[in-house]
């Protein structure tokens, strides 16, 4: 399964982290990210298939394949586990942009990082990554990992919260290089996750009809 995160219009360029981190810090303190409700599924995957198709960094089969495979049942099963795993940025208090993530049997995966162009700022995107770590880093995982292309600035933000550079896969993913970046986290629950499962027909048909009793219909 591979991760991505997203483009480089999306983060912030090293020479901004300073003033970032010292916007971050000044003014109101409104919460910065929130879980998501079951009302922002779809708005979170419009902007996620928007997220996708407006990268540079990657190609039109890989962008087919991940917009296929990030769907709205993919995102319905991760809000299923854990609101969290749509984490959505917040700003003028509303929707400024999403952090996807999803367990990966003991370790937590970053698939994408996107931050709408509407709402596009410093502060933003430092105080929401820094929120996202530091609610992950609640003892249900080891690591934090994600990919990310040579030349996209979102290393600066990886490095500035504790991402290392693991390695660097050669003709990975429809022949392109990525860049894996971990972050150690301190797992002390018992036991593991076992990964994320999207429902089958049956369990879709099942689903329907029980969000149609609820709803009173």
């Amino acid at each position: 399964m591979s991760g991505v995160s997203s483009d480089k219009q999306d983060h912030i360029p090293p020479a901004d982290i300073s003033n970032a981190n010292k916007k971050a810090t000044t003014g109101t303190k409104k919460p910065i990210v929130r879980a998501a409700t079951a009302a922002d599924i779809n708005m979170v995957h419009q902007r996620l298939m928007e997220a996708i198709d407006t990268s540079p960094f990657y190609s039109d089969k890989f962008k087919t394949f991940e917009k296929q495979r990030l769907d709205k049942d993919y995102l319905r099963a991760l809000f299923d586990l854990d609101p969290h795993h749509l984490m959505i940025f917040i700003a003028d208090d509303e929707p400024a942009g999403f952090m996807l993530t999803s367990p990966q049997c003991g370790s937590l995966w970053l698939h994408w990082s996107y931050i709408f162009p509407e709402k596009r700022r410093a502060s933003l995107a430092m105080s929401g990554f820094r929120a996202m770590v530091e609610h992950w880093d609640n003892g249900r995982f080891h690591k934090i990992g994600t990919y990310t292309k040579p030349g996209n600035a979102v290393t600066a933000i990886l490095k500035r919260y504790k991402f290392t550079l693991t390695c660097t896969l050669e003709n990975h993913l429809f022949g392109e290089d990525y860049l894996l970046y971990e972050r150690k986290l301190n797992k002390t629950v018992p036991g593991y996750d076992n990964g994320v499962s999207t429902p089958g027909l049956k369990g879709r048909i099942k689903k329907y009809f029980s969000s149609l009793l609820s709803s009173g219909r």
